[in-house]
């Protein structure tokens, strides 16, 4: 027998994480009829979202749907049932349900027709509190206790009853502190029992450990048609830039993972960087071994090949003198010169973070082992992603999920009680 709406209504939803995850959540319970109270730790709601978004709203990506599964690296089967459920075209179909006007940019990447991510979350706040989302800022979770959530506000601690009540936790990995997402919440499972692998940087920059001068000369500098590529793996087409400790940008971002995973291992990493990839190889040794008379080999590559500035600075910063002055040698470096990386940039600095939640500690994919009607939404569970509106599309995603399950549960709790 179906139930009242004033039935459903008595369900009682919390959600911690005002971030994209966490209203996803909250929007799916209180379409189901919960009472919905959300929990964030900062004096608004979406911050990350809002900065994320400043450089132009990256929603998703319009490739085809195996290949953007595939971007979920280990954990694409467990991230592909949240995708499944909410995929790329659903994701825009709900946006413009919002209002707002979406666009295919040449990279396939999905944007807001005006290319901002506060009107998209306006919107959204908007019909969130239409259907009776209450908001409460300033509440920094604790953790549990007497069998309610601790909560740190303003004007003191505060335990929230969860008698009956379902819980969603979404609560951001460990990047852009400032803005709440400070993984403050690992210790608080690993005491529950919950297996949480270590949070680690992704879509990061890494250290070189450059020389002072090259450092002080090519700080800032960008790096536009290249080629990059871990040791023994494919080179990928790109930009990135030149930072003053080492490189950064969306083709350092795209092969972060491996790199990371790679110094993780061996205490460096290796890549390969192509400084012509419009050129092939025979080409370039051509070139570099055609007759220059008195110039020097500097003015020679950059006559003959266009290298200069800081590619030329990475030449002389990344090969011994012996090796720039043979043109075999020189020429190979051109098209795979060697840069050793030391470190991950930390994860403060990150774009996002990877570990969490491992899914091993999650029945149904979201509802934590040995925690009943408590589950877990976003980046706080161990997956990870490129940037290009993948981290945002799985984070949609799996608010739903996590928001459906709370629910489902929340039904049983009732005919349990009945």
């Amino acid at each position: 027998m179906s139930e009242s709406r004033t039935e459903a209504r008595s369900r009682h939803a919390i959600v911690i994480g005002g971030g994209p995850a966490g209203l996803m959540a909250a929007e799916v319970l209180a379409a189901g009829g919960a009472r919905v109270d959300l929990y964030d730790a900062m004096p608004s709601v979406g911050r990350k979202f809002l900065l994320a978004g400043k450089g132009g709203m990256n929603i998703t990506h319009a490739e085809g749907y195996d290949a953007f599964v595939a971007r979920y690296g280990a954990r694409a089967g467990a991230v592909q049932a949240w995708l499944d459920a909410f995929p790329p075209g659903q994701v825009r179909a709900w946006i413009h349900g919002l209002g707002i006007a979406t666009f295919v940019g040449t990279s396939g990447r999905v944007f807001p027709a005006d290319m901002k991510a506060a009107p998209l979350l306006r919107a959204w706040l908007h019909r969130l509190r239409e259907t009776g989302v209450a908001f409460h800022m300033r509440h920094r979770w604790l953790g549990w206790r007497d069998g309610g959530l601790l909560f740190a506000t303003p004007e003191g601690e505060s335990v929230v009853d969860t008698a009956g009540a379902a819980t969603v936790l979404a609560l951001g990995g460990a990047s852009w502190a400032r803005l709440g997402s400070d993984g403050a919440w690992a210790p608080l499972l690993t005491q529950r029992g919950v297996e949480v692998a270590p949070l680690v940087p992704s879509n990061c920059g890494f250290d070189a450990d450059w020389s002072a001068h090259f450092a002080e000369r090519h700080a800032g500098s960008p790096l536009t048609t290249v080629a990059l590529a871990l040791e023994g793996d494919a080179f990928r087409k790109g930009q990135f830039v030149v930072t003053k400790t080492g490189i950064e940008g969306s083709l350092v971002y795209a092969l972060s993972a491996p790199i990371r995973d790679r110094i993780a291992r061996d205490g460096r990493a290796t890549v390969l960087l192509d400084l012509l990839p419009d050129h092939d190889p025979r080409r370039v040794l051509d070139e570099v071994a055609r007759p220059r008379g008195t110039r020097s080999m500097a003015s020679h590559l950059q006559s003959r090949l266009g290298i200069k500035g800081v590619k030329s600075g990475l030449l002389h910063e990344c090969l011994s003198k012996a090796d720039y002055a043979d043109p075999a040698k020189l020429a190979r470096a051109l098209k795979a010169l060697p840069l050793v990386l030391a470190r991950p940039r930390p994860i403060d600095e990150a774009i996002s973070s990877a570990g969490g939640v491992r899914f091993e500690a999650l029945e149904g994919g979201t509802m934590l082992r040995g925690v009943p009607g408590v589950f877990v939404a976003g980046e706080m569970v161990d997956w990870e992603a490129p940037t290009g509106g993948y981290l945002l599309t799985a984070c949609f995603g799996s608010g739903r999920a996590a928001g459906r399950a709370a629910l489902a549960w929340l039904a049983q709790d009732v005919n349990r009680r009945n």
